[in-house]
């Protein structure tokens, strides 16, 4: 009993040494074919869901960059609208879309001059004033009793100053024309110079004007709210004031020394005063939530023309520098991030990193651009070569 034992178990041992040598045996050349064919599979299965993956979380790599000529020229008054583009060729206003098909044109006669809003366009030309909306109808047309020195549109009204430089009249109307609002008597011996909306609802009013008899060049704040009283005013001083921003509940005023803070009564917010002297705002970007990018280069770079080499970032109490790695033609702030033209390239970053990322511009071989005319809310930026005009999207 024992050796039949014995027997059964050297059967066994047999039969598992011949297993075992059965799976060490080299593969052959198929089964290794087959073996690698498999880990490709697997690899490429792992890269595709990674990318899949990364595509649904939202995160993705820079989009293709594309440029379109525009038929229009450089000296036609470009200038983005909404997600449009409009120029005026001497006759009449024509609104084109980002990629240069004409939506609609508009007869605005000769000499006209024109201001762009949120969804309208104020024409003007001697005594005559046109309300234009976004699709080409007129709102508004008539002749005032004073040639127009200028006009500015909001989400509800537009400001118009007519009559004598130093005697200027302003009206307020709403976007069909109605007369809202009238102020003469603040200008009085002044030269107005800019006006604008701002507030929630566009009710509020800013004005700049100038005190051209004084001693000394005085440039005086005036606010308003439509339709009911002046707010407040106050002097600006001798520096250039050349832009204000609406933001967060206050107006940020832009001279060449300093970028200052005011409540709409007036009231200036001292500890939010910051230095800019030597530097200009060229753009900014405000979002739903949180604080104003705004964008500055040196004074002495934005000129006639245009050779950019740094620029600046406000946000907030943040201040940050960059240096473009080359010298640029214009530059702007989209959406969190900055974007600078070269003769031949362009240039994306993060406004948190001082890294960008260069891409080549798309146009025909040997154009080099030489300005820029800012962006269109769908992303399109406008750039001239010479005289010929390219709508550009800005890879995000």
């Amino acid at each position: 009993m024992a050796r039949g034992n014995q027997g059964m178990n050297d059967q066994l041992y047999r039969t598992r040494s011949r297993n075992a040598a059965e799976n060490h045996r080299e593969p052959s050349s198929d089964e290794k074919r087959r073996r690698q064919i498999r880990s490709w599979i697997i690899l490429v299965t792992l890269v595709v869901a990674v990318l899949l993956g990364i595509r649904f979380l939202g995160g993705k790599g820079p989009t293709a960059v594309r440029a379109n000529r525009l038929p229009c020229y450089a000296n036609q008054n470009v200038t983005p609208f909404g997600d449009g583009i409009l120029y005026y060729d001497g006759m009449s206003l024509y609104c084109l879309n980002s990629a240069g098909t004409v939506r609609w044109s508009f007869p605005a006669g000769t000499g006209a001059t024109f201001s762009v809003g949120p969804t309208h366009v104020a024409i003007w030309s001697g005594m005559q004033l046109y309300l234009v909306d976004r699709n080409g109808n007129s709102t508004y047309n008539e002749s005032m009793e004073a040639a127009v020195q200028f006009a500015r549109v909001g989400d509800r009204y537009a400001a118009v100053v007519v009559g004598p430089d130093t005697e200027p009249k302003l009206l307020v109307k709403d976007l069909k024309g109605a007369q809202v609002d009238m102020e003469q008597k603040a200008f009085s011996g002044l030269m107005l110079l800019d006006a604008g909306f701002y507030g929630e609802q566009g009710e509020y009013l800013w004005t700049l004007s100038l005190d051209v008899f004084g001693t000394a060049a005085n440039t005086i704040l005036n606010t308003f709210q439509v339709g009911k009283m002046l707010t407040g005013d106050t002097s600006l001083g001798e520096a250039l004031t050349y832009s204000i921003i609406y933001e967060n509940a206050k107006l940020r005023v832009f001279n060449t020394q300093q970028m200052t803070t005011y409540d709409y009564r007036c009231v200036q917010d001292t500890n939010a005063t910051m230095l800019v002297y030597g530097w200009k705002l060229i753009d900014y970007d405000i979002p739903e939530r949180g604080s104003a990018k705004m964008l500055l280069a040196p004074t002495s770079q934005t000129n006639s023309a245009q050779v950019i080499t740094e620029l600046r970032v406000l946000e907030g109490n943040t201040d940050k520098r960059y240096t473009l790695p080359d010298k640029c033609v214009g530059a702007c702030i989209y959406r969190g991030n900055i974007y600078a033209f070269s003769s031949g390239y362009q240039f994306r970053a993060d406004v948190n990193s001082q890294k960008f990322f260069v891409s080549e511009l798309p146009v025909p071989e040997g154009t080099r651009i030489t300005a820029f005319y800012g962006v269109t809310s769908d992303g399109r930026a406008l750039l001239a070569a010479g005289e010929t005009m390219y709508s550009l999207s800005l890879p995000q």
